[in-house]
């Protein structure tokens, strides 16, 4: 009777061990899989959608906007220029590049120059569009053009982060840091409630198995 008595204690005290251990990680699973869902919801929508456009790329047309503009630098800048030669010339000169923000805005700021001759172009390219500027030592004139594709092109680039610069690169990471704990988070969530789900391993093998298929299949 004692030794009876004696296993039903134990058998008990492991089951509330177990019990506590499991309330212990659902809490904290949940909490860190509630908090990467927070982070990752918007972003998750947004690159949904334009994973949608970008995979019909062909049959959403694009209607590119043209802007033009010219100018005429002075003929005092010029001047000044002229004194510094083409090859000692890291990108575009400031007092040039402060000249053409104040003419159109356009920051040069770390962007690099392509010198030939008495020509300097400067390529600006950004998400959802494209933009250069040249400027003719020669004659003075000064050239600017952006090109706009719209809403779908811009948010395309964003998701591949083309030409989206340093900070948006950092938030790229930053996301797919949150996608990854949001998916180790719900996997083991799944692996603790699977007990009472008998479909859930074969839901998670057919996630596998179905995009590994269509690689061996149909993708060469």
């Amino acid at each position: 009777m004692f030794w009876k008595e004696m296993k039903g204690e134990r058998g008990q005290g492991g089951t509330s061990d177990r019990r506590r251990a499991r309330a212990f990680w659902l809490t904290h699973l949940h909490r860190w899989h509630w908090i990467s869902a927070a982070l990752c919801l918007v972003g998750m929508l947004l690159f949904a959608a334009t994973g949608f456009t970008l995979n019909h790329a062909s049959q959403i047309e694009a209607h590119p906007h043209v802007e033009r503009r010219s100018a005429t630098v002075p003929a005092v800048l010029l001047r000044e220029l002229a004194h510094t030669p083409h090859r000692a010339r890291d990108g575009v000169p400031p007092a040039l590049s402060a000249w053409l923000k104040r003419t159109w805005s356009v920051d040069l700021t770390g962007r690099a120059a392509e010198w030939s001759g008495d020509d300097v172009y400067v390529a600006l390219p950004r998400p959802g569009g494209d933009a250069w500027v040249s400027v003719d030592f020669t004659t003075g004139e000064a050239q600017y053009e952006l090109t706009t594709r719209g809403w779908i092109a811009l948010l395309n680039d964003l998701h591949k982060g083309r030409n989206a610069g340093t900070v948006w690169g950092v938030f790229l990471d930053v996301f797919a840091a949150a996608c990854v704990v949001f998916s180790i988070t719900g996997l083991f969530l799944l692996k603790l409630h699977a007990h009472g789900r008998v479909a859930t391993w074969p839901l998670v093998g057919f996630g596998f198995v179905a995009p590994l298929l269509l690689v061996i299949l149909f993708v060469h």
